[in-house]
């Protein structure tokens, strides 16, 4: 009887279990497929009332952040002058002397100006009418002026706000306008000859309330900012009044 060696045995009985086992080929993972029905084919495949639409939208998202960064920085401006000047204007020995303390271009600076120079021509045909009368009418015309600076730039974002769906509604009707007649000339309407171009003008309704939303919600919370800007300005306006009839009309 023939024997083998142990050491021999050892080996191939640890090698048995990886023969018994079948070698499976490497699976590969299928290559990544790019959105064929994207912006980049919606602006390649578009004619030029497409590729208009879409250029008007950019602009009126563009007009619409550039107000709305902008009017946020002039109310945070107009905030802190407003507190420069609660904090300066009525410790000064005068009114002149805290107009003069007041920052240039600043709206409180503005009405107390408008305010002294109203004091100033109070003579003549004007002299008859009563100071208070005078002056009060004054500072309501310079806060009138203020509260129409703050609200430039607002007729943009409601512009925006209320016509850009409908700009994006108007490019998607055109695009599964073309996509039909696309379609109907090829004689084929399979699912992948339609979703593609139908998909592709829905996607400027998409663009259409992306560019309106921000517009609304900019445009409503600038009007309240405005509306807690101007109860100050017009608080200083009614301090101002009191203590020019006061000093019976003398700023100096």
């Amino acid at each position: 009887m023939l024997r083998l060696p142990a050491a021999l045995i050892l080996s191939l009985a640890a090698a048995l279990p990886a023969l018994a086992q079948p070698t499976l080929p490497a699976i590969q993972a299928p290559p990544a497929v790019g959105n064929p029905y994207g912006l980049g084919a919606l602006w390649a495949q578009g004619d030029v009332v497409s590729r208009a639409t879409i250029a008007i939208l950019v602009v009126m998202s563009l007009a619409s952040w550039y107000v709305l960064v902008s009017k946020l920085l002039a109310q945070s401006r107009m905030g802190g002058q407003g507190k420069a000047a609660n904090e300066s204007f009525w410790k000064a020995d005068s009114v002149q002397q805290g107009a003069a303390a007041l920052q240039p271009g600043s709206p409180y600076r503005f009405i107390a100006e408008s305010a002294l120079e109203a004091t100033r021509k109070h003579d003549g045909l004007i002299g008859k009418v009563d100071l208070n009368t005078w002056v009060a009418q004054s500072i309501e015309r310079a806060v009138g002026t203020v509260h129409s600076r703050t609200q430039e730039g607002l007729a943009v974002l409601a512009t925006v706000g209320s016509t850009a769906p409908f700009v994006g509604l108007f490019g998607t009707v055109w695009g599964i306008y073309n996509a039909l007649v696309r379609i109907g000339a090829s004689g084929q309407a399979s699912i992948d000859k339609v979703a593609g171009p139908v998909g592709e003008a829905l996607i400027m309704t998409a663009i259409g309330l992306a560019v309106a939303v921000p517009a609304v919600l900019g445009y409503n919370w600038l009007v309240r900012r405005n509306k807690v800007a101007m109860d100050t300005v017009r608080s200083f306006g009614s301090d101002l009044h009191t203590v020019l009839l006061a000093t019976g009309g003398k700023g100096a």
